[in-house]
């Protein structure tokens, strides 16, 4: 489950209600925090539109770049290693297996594509323009 904007201003609120009694100030602190949170989505957004606009690989790619080292370690790890391992040893030249990745790859590639496939859950609901 995606945690988006309303959740952040729903959790928000809960802590409004635990410090603040009176309703006049409760009604102040509440509307300053969703116009903070929306002000900070709003820039967040912008931010993530003006780098998917930039022409520099630099700027644009970061993410991409991410996404294909860690298919790169992946394919090392789990392709590349383990048949070099087995050719080399059908050859008469056994090596040592390479050093292994830890686990952590895992949960980057994880991290990634369930952070894209919830990105295309709310586009295909409409959340997102």
């Amino acid at each position: 489950m995606a945690f988006g904007i309303d959740d952040a201003i729903a959790a928000g609120l809960k802590i409004v209600d635990k410090f603040i009694s009176d309703p006049d100030a409760k009604i102040a602190a509440e509307r300053e925090l969703r116009q903070s949170l929306l002000e900070w989505d709003r820039g967040q957004q912008e931010t993530n539109t003006a780098e998917a606009a930039n022409r520099t690989l630099f700027v644009a790619g970061w993410r991409p770049w991410i996404g294909w080292v860690c298919g790169a370690a992946m394919a090392f790890q789990y392709v590349v290693s383990p048949l070099v391992v087995w050719g080399a040893a059908l050859a008469g030249h056994p090596i040592p297996r390479p050093p292994t990745l830890d686990d952590m790859l895992w949960e980057l590639l994880f991290g990634m594509l369930g952070l894209g496939g919830l990105r295309t859950f709310e586009k295909i609901r409409g959340v997102t323009k």
